[in-house]
């Protein structure tokens, strides 16, 4: 089905839906091709705008004694469209994830970062190496850790800092190696 845009009747493009219809019939000859080409436009598939415009007109007709006399049938139905596009889609997304293969992992793997994390804080001087592990890994704060260190919050602070620093530097070493 080939759709191209025409001038249409201003009535026909934006039918006022403040009054009540005479029939489902006036409704679908005055609504079903604008909304028809808005579909097409948010799609870009013919077929696919169609189908949701076919429902969607399909679903005003089964409500039709209640949306008659309602302000507006012509925007349930566009809302309509876009409710089962959005539910097509979705559904889509799921079918595609569930249908991609999940890699395993390897178990292996935290044992090989743990090892490598552990060789490589090995490489900071042992000052340094505890006031990251006191403020970084046991949740401490600065002043906390130069309590139990019994230096200042400010000291501990930058051999953090400097930890962090030989830690970046010991990983990249490592990188490179493999």
């Amino acid at each position: 089905m080939a759709m191209k845009p025409q001038a249409a009747d201003p009535q026909e493009v934006a039918p006022s839906t403040r009054q009540p219809w005479e029939s489902f019939e006036d409704f679908f000859a005055r609504c079903y091709e604008p909304l028809l080409r808005a579909l097409y436009l948010i799609t870009g598939d013919p077929g696919e705008a169609e189908e949701l415009a076919q429902e969607a007109c399909f679903r005003v007709y089964e409500r039709w004694e209640r949306l008659q006399q309602s302000a507006n049938p012509a925007g349930y139905a566009y809302r309509v469209a876009l409710n089962l596009r959005r539910s097509r889609l979705r559904r889509l997304a799921t079918a595609a994830r569930k249908s991609l293969p999940r890699a395993e992992p390897d178990a292996f793997q935290p044992v090989h970062e743990r090892d490598t994390i552990r060789r490589a804080l090995a490489g900071v001087p042992a000052s340094q190496r505890e006031a990251l592990i006191l403020l970084d890994w046991v949740g401490l704060s600065d002043k906390e850790a130069a309590e139990i260190l019994r230096i200042r919050p400010e000291a501990v602070r930058m051999r953090a800092s400097r930890a962090r620093q030989a830690l970046r530097r010991q990983m990249r070493r490592g990188e490179d190696d493999e």
